[in-house]
């Protein structure tokens, strides 16, 4: 049986100082590992470099958060014309930014959907309503799509085109758009008329998040730190006195949440940043173990075929043989098949020679 909740001289804005306090050593966890290991994944990408269809088999096998959100038509661009991916912390250096504001750049080969050879998505950490909330932030990137080929079925295009509007009227002195505005509804009824299942992941592109700018963070966290020093002091800290003012934040908020094209942007932007990038090397050699485990379970399926119509009884189970099979090849050096005719000569053994790749004849 539960006990009843006792009376406990410890505040919850205690609990939420300590929290922040947590999170300021991750942030600054993150600014040491990332400067740690930057000429390693500088070494990592010279060597990727060399191998074809690298990053495309690191998406084969990409986790969850990654897989789910690309369809097969994503899939289909993805394997065959991205050449190179890329994460960084491009506020790392800059004393006011936050080492947890990353940038995501893919590459990709000339290609039958677009123009562009490079997209990049910056993520910026930011902090609103006087510190209380925290997250990424992003803009929305347009895509250079060809004709008839826009996997976001003009979605993307509809969330750029009001995102730019939007800024240009605020840098011309006008006050910040709010309310439901002919723009934000006709981006509001695109998306109810597409609907947002199954949506491409292209669409990624076209995520914002909270609108918070970069001043507005900064005062948020500033006003922030303020009332946890007065606490930590035993001063009293002052009631807020802006309780209709964040009604009117929270309506706007619901509003924007109604036009987000891709609402889990800032997931899969932590997924990809901090699993599928770190963990490239381990999803690539993955799908090569998967690829050769496939090929050997095929052919051990067609023998136990043939032995059972022989002897009239199911053969031993080989499915173990195969897979201690598959180690010893790998052990030494073997020929592995990936996508687009390549094939790898690799070995896990202590003087391994690097992965060499030759072209196939599709003969």
């Amino acid at each position: 049986m539960v006990q009843a909740v006792q009376e406990s001289s410890v505040t919850y804005e205690e609990l939420l100082d300590l929290e922040r306090e947590f999170e300021d050593a991750d942030a600054e966890i993150i600014r040491h590992q990332v400067k740690a290991t930057k000429a390693l994944y500088e070494k990592r990408a010279a060597l990727v470099a060399k191998i074809p269809g690298f990053w495309p088999l690191v998406l084969e096998q990409a986790p969850p958060g990654v897989d789910e959100h690309i369809q097969p038509s994503d899939a289909a661009l993805l394997l065959s014309a991205l050449t190179s991916l890329e994460v960084t912390h491009f506020e790392l250096d800059d004393p006011e930014g936050d080492p947890r504001s990353i940038a995501i750049k893919f590459t990709f080969s000339e290609n039958e959907y677009f123009e562009d050879s490079v997209l990049e998505k910056k993520f910026w950490y930011r902090h609103a309503d006087k510190g209380d909330w925290a997250g990424l932030v992003s803009e929305p990137v347009d895509i250079r799509w060809k004709k008839d080929q826009d996997l976001t079925q003009g979605l993307l295009a509809q969330a750029v085109k009001l995102w730019n509007g939007e800024q240009q009227k605020a840098a011309s002195g006008g006050k910040k758009v709010e309310g439901w505005t002919d723009d934000r509804k006709a981006l509001k009824e695109k998306i109810e008329s597409i609907g947002l299942g199954g949506i491409s992941f292209f669409a990624w592109f076209g995520y914002v998040g909270r609108r918070v700018s970069a001043e507005e963070s900064k005062t948020a966290l500033a006003e922030e730190k303020e009332r946890r020093k007065l606490r930590q002091e035993g001063k009293e800290v002052p009631e807020d006195d802006t309780v209709e003012e964040g009604e009117d934040d929270d309506d706007e908020i619901a509003i924007e949440e109604d036009l987000e094209i891709f609402p889990e942007g800032d997931d899969l932007a932590v997924c990809i940043s901090e699993e599928l990038w770190p963990d490239a090397i381990k999803y690539f050699t993955n799908a090569q173990e998967q690829d050769g485990l496939s090929d050997i379970d095929f052919e051990s399926d067609d023998e136990d075929e043939e032995g059972e119509d022989a002897a009239g009884s199911p053969p031993p189970n080989k499915k173990r043989k195969a897979a201690l099979i598959l180690i010893l090849i790998l052990c030494f050096s073997s020929t592995i098949r990936i996508p687009g005719g390549w094939a790898c000569l690799s070995t896990m053994s202590t003087h391994a020679p690097p992965i060499r790749c030759m072209q196939i004849d599709s003969d």
